[in-house]
């Protein structure tokens, strides 16, 4: 009985992995680093001779010679398929045989991306959510969100069909506003046999109205005997159906003339101010902007620059009372103290001038002597002056 060499693996012979798109060509490339004239052959996944040297006794036309040396054999595999994925064996004709593998992959590429949406119309604030799917690829693909340039996260689901492949789902979550309105939102496939695959679908988000109230008349600050005309810009999705103007906590004036967004006021008196509201809708809601209207009065004023009154601004701006008469008060204070003052600084002074005039009196034995000491007192009256004031 003849002993039987097994194959061993040889560093002397080398080879690669083969990735491949299916449908494409695949390069197999057997090479000998050191070659003693040995044969090279290439086997396939059968371990059915597909080359021996030049020669092919396999009878498939897709493997074609590419390149045959003493050191290397390569062969190509043109419109590879599914069924020649494998593992294929680089043999050197030694004792024991050497061998080198080579195995090749078949990349199947996903069918194109399939998005959907779960609302067409969608209105600011609400949840949507949206699938993509990528169908019968190999390996599972992998799937990305966008919106705009923005990246959300979708939660996959994997799925493998009786045919091997791969079908690969993604549900992706999220909340939109109004500034969402017109944003693609992009399924991005990554796949290696596929590059910029993607699908996209835009948003429609209908929102409730923006309101802004605008000042045609006057620039400046409004007067009485002056006209008032303002604007309503309103914006929404769908447009705005209706535009009022209304007075909070009163009535409009009777002879304000209302025309779509605008209102026009002459002939201005204090007894129009008040808070004016543009007040717009749409099928989404309700939303409105004020207006607070102070009238000056006429003629030259000292008043700052003009502008526009709206809510926090144009208060009007007069002289506080109540700051002048704490000025008179402190006056009067003051002149009340400077009379006490002066009051007891002359009281002072006429009783010292009355306890010298009784001087001598003080110190008499008797009363006869205390007069007359009394009236001596007066010899020296001349030199006893009283002012008055």
């Amino acid at each position: 009985m003849c002993p039987f060499s097994f194959p061993v693996v040889s560093q002397n012979l080398v080879t690669d992995n083969v990735s491949v798109v299916e449908g494409e060509m695949a390069i197999i490339s057997c090479r000998v680093k050191d070659n003693d004239d040995s044969v090279i052959q290439l086997l396939n996944p059968n371990r059915q001779t597909i080359y021996f040297r030049d020669v092919r006794p396999l009878k498939d036309a897709r493997f074609q010679l590419v390149n045959f040396s003493d050191n290397e054999l390569r062969v190509s595999l043109s419109n590879v398929s599914l069924s020649d994925e494998g593992r294929y064996v680089c043999q050197l004709y030694t004792d024991p045989p050497q061998e080198a593998y080579a195995d090749i992959t078949v990349l199947i590429p996903p069918g194109n991306p399939i998005i959907e949406g779960r609302d067409e119309v969608l209105s600011e604030g609400n949840e949507t959510e949206m699938t993509c799917t990528a169908m019968s690829s190999k390996p599972a693909a992998t799937i990305r969100w966008m919106k705009g340039d923005k990246e959300l996260p979708g939660k996959p689901m994997v799925e493998l069909t009786y045919d091997k492949m791969y079908t690969v789902t993604s549900r992706l979550t999220f909340t939109v506003s109004k500034e969402d309105d017109g944003v693609p939102v992009s399924c991005i496939v990554d796949h290696p046999a596929v590059k910029d695959f993607q699908a996209q679908k835009y948003l429609e988000v209908q929102y409730k109205p923006e309101v802004k109230i605008l000042v045609e008349f006057p620039p400046g600050l409004t007067r009485e005997g002056e006209n008032l005309e303002l604007t309503c810009h309103a914006k929404g999705k769908p447009q705005p159906q209706r535009v009022n103007w209304v007075k909070v906590d009163d009535d409009v004036p009777s002879h304000a003339v209302i025309t779509g967004g605008d209102l026009y006021i002459e002939n201005l008196n204090k007894s129009y101010n008040g808070t004016y509201r543009c007040v717009a809708s749409n099928t989404v809601g309700e939303s409105f902007d004020d207006y607070i209207l102070y009238v000056y009065d006429t003629g030259p004023s000292t008043e700052p620059a003009a502008h526009d009154s709206r809510a926090g601004e144009g208060a009007p701006r007069t002289v506080d009372h109540a700051v002048i008469g704490g000025v008179v008060a402190v006056v009067v204070f003051a002149m009340l103290c400077l009379l006490i003052v002066l009051g007891r600084y002359f009281a002072r002074h006429k009783g010292t001038y009355f306890t010298h005039e009784a001087k001598g009196a003080d110190d008499a034995a008797d009363a006869d002597t205390a007069i007359i000491n009394a009236e001596g007192g007066h010899t020296n009256s001349d030199e006893k002056k009283e002012y008055y004031i």
